[in-house]
């Protein structure tokens, strides 16, 4: 911005600024005259309204002239935020006749003699697909795919600060549940799993069951299975810290949809008391009528006692409240009608289904998915490590066993001695969460037969937890012109 040269002009701009509610955080004077100051000026607002009263509050000074206008968000998305990077210098004509024609002719021969050294000689060994049709992005509805390319961007990046793992976003410009199972396996020799993001329910339990019966490698939608295994491990340390059971205590849960449903059947299989799923029209019951087949197997399977009435009515005297649904459902009143010492996982995002305050006043322990909020449960606690282990282990399947093993691994790096009712889950820098996640999914995949000794490498390369007691020997064969293998 350009503001009149004098003594106070740089005061005035940052007066303005904090008189309107934000806060300086940088200013730069990047050029001047004998009558103008150019200042490149940075703060923090609330959200995109308050940035624009800023900038209007500014523009309305004497002397002032607001010239251009940046959003640091946006700024950091320019031109997206991942790339591909090769991981061979090719700086000879002798390296790039190994890593292209003629040499890798010889490769291309030994994969098709024998299909499953693919994952060891390619991309597939490390690379995933982030698969979406942008039917569910985020909390904001049915975007389509270029909307919710942003966050298979985000998503990949993630994957590969905290894990290791090269993932691709894969946008599918269809919502057409036969499209999208065909283009997927059409496109997965080159992954080494699928990763299912943002697709509405119920399409996307169909399009999971289906590609699950047709691939030979891992599909996870982690907005059912990497919610799951994250509110496990919450709710294992939320129990330990109010000395309850989980097969004696009755869950409520709020959102019958991907994530809900995921996550009331890994509880199932953990073994929990009891189980109340509500959604829109109330608790889903044996009897209730017009039922979709998802939630028909909830009604069959949970409620004991055939509960009819409302979220309200099924929170009295529950011990556990799980909410991933729609904000401001409930009151702290409503909290308060729950059994001592109760636990509170309000989900919904941005706005949780009720008051995170409002319900510390009644419950014991209180989770949300906010990152200003103590005990944020969040995703990324469990789909790095998750895909990690996969990878390594050469699964050909994610099972319930792995999102069991991984919720334990996440509960347990919080450690006996650091947990209280304010951390009942690790940091999402906590270097230690990805590791242990994938190890404890590595040993379930080692178990079903997934890895063999002689494949037992790690994502740099390196030789793993197995071992083999053979002397291997590397020859460098250079690629022979001329060879009929190598044409």
């Amino acid at each position: 911005m350009a503001v009149t040269a004098d003594a106070s002009a740089i005061g005035r701009l940052t007066t303005a600024v904090g008189e309107a509610g934000a806060v300086v955080t940088a200013l730069d004077v990047v050029d001047s005259d004998h009558t103008r100051v150019i200042a490149d000026l940075t703060c923090d607002t609330a959200d995109a309204a308050h940035a624009d009263q800023v900038v209007g509050d500014l523009e309305a000074m004497d002397g002032v002239e607001v010239r251009k206008v940046s959003d640091r968000t946006f700024l950091l998305h320019l031109g997206g935020k991942i790339e591909v990077n090769p991981k061979i210098a090719l700086r000879t004509r002798d390296e790039l006749s190994r890593a292209y024609t003629p040499g890798v002719a010889r490769v291309c021969l030994a994969i098709a003699e024998n299909p499953d050294d693919a994952r060891r000689l390619t991309i597939k060994r490390n690379t995933i697909a982030v698969v979406t049709d942008g039917s569910a992005v985020l909390g904001l509805g049915n975007l389509g795919p270029a909307a919710a390319l942003p966050v298979m961007e985000g998503k990949a990046a993630l994957f590969k600060r905290f894990a290791g793992v090269d993932a691709w976003p894969v946008v599918l410009d269809t919502q057409d549940t036969d499209e999208i199972v065909n283009i997927v396996k059409a496109i997965a020799p080159a992954y080494g799993g699928i990763n299912l993001e943002d697709i509405a329910a119920p399409r996307c339990f169909e399009i999971e069951a289906r590609l699950r019966e047709l691939l030979d490698i891992p599909v996870f939608h982690d907005d059912q299975h990497g919610t799951a295994i994250c509110v496990l491990a919450a709710l294992t340390n939320a129990l330990r810290v109010v000395g309850k059971r989980l097969a004696e205590v009755r869950v409520v849960v709020s959102g019958s949809g991907a994530a809900g449903t995921a996550i009331m059947k890994l509880l199932l299989r953990q073994g929990v008391g009891d189980l109340i799923a509500t959604d829109r029209p109330g608790a889903l019951h044996r009897g209730m009528p017009g039922l979709s087949e998802s939630w028909q197997w909830l009604a069959d399977n949970t409620n004991r006692d055939n509960y009819a009435g409302d979220l309200r009515g099924a929170l009295r005297g529950a011990d556990v409240f799980i909410g991933v649904s729609a904000p401001n459902l409930l009151t702290g009143d409503d909290i308060a009608t729950m059994a001592p010492d109760s636990i509170v996982f309000a989900l919904a995002n941005p706005d949780p289904e009720v008051d995170p305050r409002a319900a510390r006043e009644h419950a014991a322990i209180v989770a949300t998915g906010r990152s200003d909020q103590p005990n944020q449960i969040n995703n990324v606690l469990a789909f790095p490590g998750v895909f990690r282990g996969m990878l390594d282990a050469q699964a050909r399947a994610y099972t319930d066993d792995m999102a069991l093993a991984a919720a334990r691994a996440i509960a347990d790096t919080v450690g006996a001695d650091k947990l209280n009712a304010s951390v009942i889950v690790p940091s999402v820098f906590d270097a230690r969460v990805a590791p242990a996640v994938a190890a404890a999914v590595r040993a379930v995949a080692k178990g079903e037969g997934g890895l063999r000794a002689e494949d037992a490498f790690t994502a740099d390369g390196h030789r793993g937890e197995a071992t083999v007691d053979t002397l291997r020997v590397t020859i460098d064969q250079a690629p022979v012109v001329g060879d009929p293998a190598v044409q």
